[in-house]
């Protein structure tokens, strides 16, 4: 056995020692999955083509649309909604039994979505500004400041059904589906505005939420309801591809004329419901797997720094896009995504991706940490003159 494997080894043990035995490793497992999905989801139909002195944003998907599985695979953000309904109903539950009020409550959690926030503001306001004042292509900074923000959208979401929690707590999941498919109907089928249709920005998005509190109510414990979730979620998408003329993609791609995903539609929301049922039947294998000190150590790295993951992946991509033109169009990075060949090519720039990304990590973690996480996913050791104590 090598150093570094029993470095490894000896490191995930102590993980694994200092995390609250109360935890539910499960939860923070199907967390960690979700960023992840999201950030590869990104990186693999995500494309800036060079074209002159502008880039501009192109996808796979626009070119090869049997691809559209990858999406199934990646879009992986009602797993996301899922686990934080679950974690703020039970959250917010703990802190009213400890006499601790809303406004605070409320105040450290979004402490922990935003104040990482500012230093990509930040950043991006610095290379902006300098762009611009170089002589840029104005299409091309916005491209970069506009892919750079877009995991902004995401947030604002979040950060309004954490702020709804206590209305929404004992909300069925049927009520947003419901607003959902009347919406659906209006835009598809009556001819009503296409901007009806951000009301499901946030019904959409609800609907894995209240799932989540129903989680926490200890009412989807059963494994039948996994499956009555997986099968009717999978069904009724599929019905909807096939019959009522959704797109196959879960994910936005440009130029298409409808989007699954901006805004959220019906049958996003359902394979929604499929992706939360597989995940709620996927929990006690994953309670399982998390025994591992190995992968648990990494499930808590990932989880200890989602927020640095989530909101600096795209940076790392452009990053690595614009250090490339150094050496010309590169394929699989600047040329069109037009074929097998880009794919492969793709798959060949994910580890600089991930080498750059944690470039990002390195250099912005400190500010996901000031955001006061007192969730803590393992307990950090202090020692003091009378031994070691928790905190």
């Amino acid at each position: 056995m090598s150093r570094l494997t029993t470095a490894i080894r000896d490191a995930a043990g102590r993980v694994d020692v200092a995390t609250p035995g109360r935890r539910d490793r499960a939860v923070d497992a199907l967390r960690a999955g979700a960023i992840l999905g999201v950030v590869l989801g990104h990186w693999l139909v995500t494309a800036l083509v060079a074209d002159g002195r502008t880039l501009h944003t192109a996808s796979p998907l626009q070119h090869l649309p049997w691809l559209a599985p990858v999406s199934w695979a990646f879009q992986t953000l009602a797993v996301f909604f899922l686990v934080g309904g679950h974690v703020a109903t039970r959250g917010y539950a703990s802190a009213r039994a400890r006499g601790i009020p809303y406004h605070r409550w409320l105040h450290g959690r979004l402490a922990r979505l935003f104040t990482p926030v500012a230093a990509v503001l930040t950043l991006w306001t610095v290379v902006a500004t300098a762009l611009l004042l170089s002589g840029a292509e104005y299409a091309t900074v916005r491209t970069l400041v506009k892919l750079a923000l877009s995991p902004m959208w995401f947030l604002l979401v979040f950060a309004a059904l954490t702020a709804a929690t206590p209305l929404i707590a004992r909300l069925h999941p049927l009520w947003p589906l419901a607003v959902v498919l009347h919406v659906d109907l209006l835009r598809f089928g009556l001819g009503a505005p296409d901007g009806l249709g951000w009301l499901n920005l946030a019904a959409g998005w609800l609907v894995p939420y209240t799932l989540g509190a129903a989680w926490t109510r200890g009412e989807l414990e059963r494994r039948r309801t996994g499956w009555v979730l997986l099968l009717s979620g999978t069904a009724v998408t599929a019905a909807l591809v096939a019959w009522a003329g959704y797109p196959a993609s879960m994910v936005g791609v440009p130029g298409a004329g409808v989007s699954n995903l901006n805004p959220p539609t019906l049958a996003a929301v359902t394979f929604g419901l499929a992706q939360c049922g597989l995940a709620l039947l996927l929990r006690d294998r994953l309670r399982t797997a998390m025994r591992r000190p190995v992968a648990w150590a990494a499930v808590a790295l990932v989880n200890l720094s989602a927020m640095t993951v989530f909101l600096w992946h795209q940076t790392a991509l452009m990053a690595t896009t614009a250090t490339g033109l150094l050496a010309g169009r590169l394929p699989g990075l600047h040329t069109v995504p037009d074929g097998l060949g880009w794919v492969a090519a793709r798959l060949l720039w994910l580890p600089v991706f991930v080498l750059v990304l944690t470039v990002c990590w390195a250099a912005f973690r400190s500010w996901e940490r000031a955001g006061g996480d007192r969730s803590r996913v393992v307990r950090t050791h202090r020692p003091t003159e009378k031994g070691v104590r928790h905190v």
